[in-house]
């Protein structure tokens, strides 16, 4: 089933220097832009990460050192990508635990602010999971009946997941041909930030979701004990999560 869209959509996958948003460093990036009339733009990029690969990450998608040694930064490449992102919504697989917001650090890492707010984001590993519970090569095979060759590289597995949304459309009737229907029913919690530091409660209200002030609303912690605002920001916590905690904290201050 072919994707009925308002806007385009980017189906990404990243390869990385190891698994921590904050510290580690994108080395690959491949996307589709799949624009309303079907139309794909497929592009791919090697990143210079400015530091070792570790050989534990390079065994699992065989970039090694001197494979990007001579490749942009991802300085040199963040403002071309984010002007190609412009307007789109996204899609991974496991995307919205670890490629969207490591995408989104490395933008904010690199003076590059990109607007999420009105994107809707699909997680394919999310939908196979509430129905099959199984790998991205498992679910390629599955739904696609087909084998995933080069597993674990960008391009490869950006491709293999644009065909699983597909192919899940066909097989699930209760799954609307909408972005916004997916990007609904993926969701897992009601993250406010992409790495979930804060969330919204029953009641709509965002909270902490983490540590001593778990659940607490977050205007109430940053009244209550202002120091708390100054730990995190120093913290290592994602540029993200600063961003956003600095814009509550901003907003109270202009209502006072």
């Amino acid at each position: 089933m072919e994707l009925k869209l308002k806007k385009p959509i980017v189906f990404f996958d990243l390869e990385t220097t190891g698994t921590n948003v904050v510290t580690d460093r994108i080395v690959q990036i491949s996307y589709i832009k799949v624009m309303p009339n079907g139309q794909e733009i497929e592009r791919n990029y090697y990143v210079n990460p400015g530091m070792h690969i570790p050989e534990e990450a390079s065994a699992v998608h065989h970039i090694y050192d001197a494979d990007v040694a001579d490749k942009p930064t991802f300085r040199q490449l963040a403002q071309t990508l984010a002007n190609d992102f412009v307007g789109c919504d996204f899609a991974g697989f496991n995307s919205n635990r670890f490629d969207v917001p490591l995408l989104i650090e490395e933008m904010l890492r690199n003076g590059v602010n990109i607007d999420i707010t009105k994107c809707h984001f699909i997680d394919v590993q999310n939908i196979f999971h509430k129905k099959e519970q199984r790998t991205l090569v498992a679910a390629y095979k599955f739904y696609c009946n087909k084998n995933l060759e080069d597993a674990h590289s960008a391009d490869a597995d950006t491709r293999a997941t644009y065909e699983v949304l597909k192919a899940q459309l066909d097989r699930y009737p209760d799954l609307e041909n909408d972005v916004e229907f997916l990007h609904n029913y993926c969701k897992m919690n009601r993250n406010i930030d992409p790495m979930g530091c804060f969330a919204y409660n029953d009641k709509d209200v965002a909270c902490f979701n983490f540590g001593k002030h778990k659940g607490k609303p977050i205007v109430d912690v940053l009244r209550e004990e202002p120091s708390y605002y100054a730990w995190m920001i120093n913290g290592q916590f994602s540029l993200s999560t600063k961003k956003i905690l600095s814009q509550y904290k901003l907003s109270m201050m202009t209502q006072q």
